[in-house]
């Protein structure tokens, strides 16, 4: 009976370990609500990623080329009243980045805004990496990079990143003057018109000239757009604010003197007439 009992209650024993290891397991093997929302959340961010536009283009180089061609070329567009063929490579419709750039809400220095979604981020740079991760399906898949003009527009010296004293390349100038000339052809059709002419030969003058190593024109030879000097804003605002106080005092001055000279004649008179005879 004494080795029955005992199996018995080894039997019970297993029994209840048993039960307790798949207690144990079922508790543990479901997703809590909040664990299923990770897990979902962790999915779904691992399927935004897997939807990012992989895009070859360097925003900031692109970003430098409408630079340029704002400054040095558009003003002088303008004055002709020539609208930019779309198949001008730099036309706004050929920037992939275009959109994204005109989304762009500069509200302070350190405060960009999302046009798409009104997040706020404290540097333009925190907004281009949104744009890659958040907004990459608006991309326009048609459009061209910019950047790969760059070349032709020396961007590299409105972006500061080519030193003075880089040697010139002959083969790379050589390309990068090809790729300008073709860029005034295609954009300034010669003999097409009057402005179209016009606007040829300064896109070569402007760009073109300056893709050599022997020296001779630098690059924006012929100006781009006037900016206000803000020293001599601030100067000529002051001028007029000190302007007034300045003939007040001038006045105050003559007005003092004045008086001063009448009390000196009424001092001498009185002197003269207290003499003795």
């Amino acid at each position: 009976m004494e080795t029955l009992r005992q199996i018995r209650a080894k039997n019970y024993s297993y029994i209840v370990l048993l039960c307790f290891v798949l207690i144990t397991v079922s508790a543990t093997s479901p997703l809590s609500p909040s664990d299923q929302g990770t897990e979902q959340h962790a999915t779904s961010a691992e399927q935004d990623k897997s939807h990012v536009h992989e895009v070859h283009c360097s925003r900031e180089r692109s970003r430098a080329a409408w630079k340029v061609i704002e400054e040095y070329l558009m003003p002088f567009v303008e004055r002709e009243k020539y609208e930019l063929p779309r198949q001008c490579r730099l036309h706004p419709s050929n920037d992939i980045f275009r959109d994204q750039e005109e989304h762009k809400i500069h509200l302070d220095v350190n405060e960009w805004r999302c046009g798409y979604c009104k997040k706020s981020f404290r540097a333009e740079k925190f907004l281009d990496q949104h744009f890659d991760n958040r907004h990459s399906n608006l991309l326009d898949g048609q459009s061209k990079c910019m950047a790969d003009v760059c070349g032709a527009l020396h961007c590299d010296l409105v972006m500061e990143f080519k030193s003075k004293k880089t040697k010139c390349n002959p083969a790379a100038a050589a390309r990068n003057r090809h790729l300008c000339e073709g860029l005034a052809d295609k954009c300034f059709p010669a003999n097409q018109s009057p402005s179209t002419t016009r606007l040829h030969e300064l896109f070569l003058r402007q760009f073109c000239d300056a893709h050599t190593c022997s020296g001779g024109r630098k690059p924006f030879s012929r100006g781009g757009k006037k900016h206000t000097n803000r020293f001599y804003l601030a100067a000529s605002v002051l001028t007029l604010m000190l302007l007034p106080l300045f003939y007040l005092i001038v006045y105050l001055y003559q007005r003092e003197m004045k008086r001063g000279t009448q009390e000196l004649k009424r001092i001498t008179k009185i002197g003269r007439k207290s003499k003795p005879s």
